[in-house]
């Protein structure tokens, strides 16, 4: 117990030394992007085919704000990925060539995760509960809806697509075992579902599938890397060629 809040300690007073630079990164950048929201808006729009409307006269600028501030996060996740993993490298040993590859695959798999949410996810998911419309029911979105709507969405899928990373790093810590992840397969499916159901836009099993089966895809694959890379749950190193 002692040991564990030790780890605790360590990695917040490090994170702490580099939050003050991170939050400056972020407001700086929210407000360059917020020059050039309006177009980050009008392609998604584009994209989904939504024509978009305000109800408040506030509320285009907030719509506009929290758009600059998404772009500014997508941007800036490998600075916040680098911090996170350098706030971890003391007390768990992620330091030098193994900082570079958690930093990497972090960004990897949170840029594929949204790619797949714009391109494959969100067009199917708005296509699918616009279909309720009718001739008394006509859809007029709201701007300020929109944005939440697609940001939440991109974010969400972005940051379950880094499953595998922290798989490996339960692993190479002692925190969890492979063979607790082999033997909890059916556990992780029921979980799995639950967060498709929750964090996709729409209620239907193909929609959810869009999720799942790649969520249950990173899970395997988590996996099969512990296994590939040999790690000894006993040592606190990683071997990365």
């Amino acid at each position: 117990m002692q040991e564990h809040l030790k780890n605790l300690t360590a990695f917040l007073a490090e994170l702490r030394k580099s939050l003050r630079f991170a939050v400056f990164s972020l407001i700086g950048l929210t407000a360059v992007i917020f020059f050039l929201s309006s177009g980050l808006i009008g392609a998604f729009q584009e994209h989904l085919h939504e024509k978009l409307y305000f109800f408040s006269v506030a509320e285009p600028f907030l719509a506009h704000v929290k758009a600059a501030f998404f772009g500014a996060v997508y941007c800036l996740m490998p600075l916040f990925m680098h911090i996170l993993w350098k706030a971890l490298g003391n007390p768990f040993g992620v330091t030098g060539r193994r900082l570079f590859w958690f930093t990497t695959a972090t960004c990897l798999l949170f840029y594929l995760g949204s790619l797949f949410c714009v391109f494959v996810t969100l067009p199917y998911g708005a296509s699918f509960l616009l279909s309720y419309q009718s001739a008394h029911l006509k859809p007029f979105i709201a701007v300020g809806s929109f944005v939440n709507f697609v940001t939440i969405f991109v974010l969400a899928f972005g940051l379950i697509f880094e499953l595998p990373v922290f798989m490996v790093f339960s692993v190479q810590t002692g925190a969890l075992s492979v063979q607790f992840y082999k033997k909890n397969r059916r556990f992780a499916i029921l979980a799995i579902a639950i967060i498709a159901a929750v964090l996709t836009p729409t209620p239907d099993v193909f929609n959810m599938a869009l999720m799942g089966v790649p969520l249950y895809l990173l899970y395997e694959a988590g996996i099969l890397v512990v296994r590939l890379l040999r790690i000894d749950e006993r040592r606190p190193a990683i071997k990365i060629p």
